[in-house]
């Protein structure tokens, strides 16, 4: 039986039943360049044509500027599918990207040891 509110996708037994390539026919190269940390969010424009379920809840998730890694992380999926289904949002109009802002260098060493002092305080 299938987990509540994930649809005939997943399977308690079998687990997922598409495989995750299958959602993005096989591609792997998006037409965008995102960044896991990349911002997307709906335009408000009404997509033209059928959008595929995973597309359509890519789609569902992005009424608020939100990040590709979450949107990965909630659909379930890897990140480079994530990609290329934003990417094919991007492309027909419905959804807008922007780069991640850094307001500091990203490999600042003081920034990495801080990251690396919060994820000992979890474990």
């Amino acid at each position: 039986m299938a987990a509540a509110g994930d649809g005939p996708w997943l399977d308690d037994a079998a687990g997922r039943l598409v495989r995750p390539f299958t959602v993005s026919n096989g591609r792997t190269e998006p037409s965008v360049a995102l960044d896991l940390m990349s911002q997307v969010m709906a335009t408000g424009v009404t997509p033209l044509g059928y959008l595929g379920p995973e597309h359509a809840q890519a789609l569902d998730l992005c009424r608020a500027p939100v990040s590709v890694a979450e949107i990965a992380a909630h659909l379930k999926l890897p990140a480079v599918v994530t990609k290329v289904l934003l990417s094919d949002l991007v492309d027909c109009g419905v959804l807008t990207t922007k780069p991640p802002a850094f307001h500091h260098t990203p490999t600042d060493r003081s920034l990495l040891e801080a990251v690396l002092d919060g994820l000992r305080r979890q474990l």
